[in-house]
């Protein structure tokens, strides 16, 4: 009697997944199935290409900065710095 109960249990749960399967597929050719479809689509369409826009941009300033050299600072002498710290400007006069 056991080994009926068993195929009794396993027929009921492939028959229920199997009519699980048949209805997904059914909506997923319906319209309605069709047009989520095709939203999801559009929504992974715009995700994938927001990812390459960001990725380019990181790339680009990556580059960019491998290739610009350094600008030089545009901040003023220390206020403290002593006159022996400073180079001397000759004037070139002063040289024959």
């Amino acid at each position: 009697m056991k080994p009926r109960a068993v195929w009794f249990v396993a027929g009921s749960a492939v028959g229920v997944y199997a009519s699980a399967k048949a209805r997904r597929a059914a909506y997923r050719v319906s319209m309605p199935g069709l047009i989520d479809q095709a939203a999801a689509l559009g929504t992974g369409w715009r995700a994938f290409a927001d990812e390459v826009r960001d990725g380019m941009s990181t790339a680009e300033s990556r580059i960019a900065d491998q290739i610009t050299p350094p600008r030089p600072s545009l901040e003023a002498p220390a206020a403290d710095q002593s006159a022996a710290d400073r180079p001397e400007l000759t004037d070139e006069r002063d040289h024959p």
